[in-house]
């Protein structure tokens, strides 16, 4: 299963780097595959575990906020390995003529 969320604290003005930072924390402490870019954190793993990150890195931010917005887009495929970089792969391979 890949997750890639984004947990955003609301009314905290522009620069939220500081409490973004809190959310990314929980995700590289929980061992899971997962990469981040300037809009979304994406996680590999099983159902429980992923969701389990996704719950934590969420408490994490509204521990330091009194409201989060949570985006979630879930793509499940029993069975697919490394899909975190395999599908990037896929869409090179493809731009590369091979």
């Amino acid at each position: 299963m890949l997750v890639a969320f984004s947990v955003t604290p609301i009314g905290a003005g522009e620069g939220v780097a500081e409490l973004v930072a809190e959310a990314v924390r929980v995700v590289r402490a929980s061992g899971l595959p997962h990469e981040t870019n300037a809009m979304f954190t994406t996680v590999e793993g099983e159902w429980d575990e992923v969701m389990d990150v996704v719950r934590r890195a969420t408490e994490a931010v509204s521990a330091r906020s009194g409201r989060v917005s949570l985006v979630l887009k879930a793509d499940l495929r029993p069975g697919a390995t490394d899909a975190l970089h395999t599908k990037v792969e896929r869409v090179d391979r493809l731009l590369d003529g091979d």
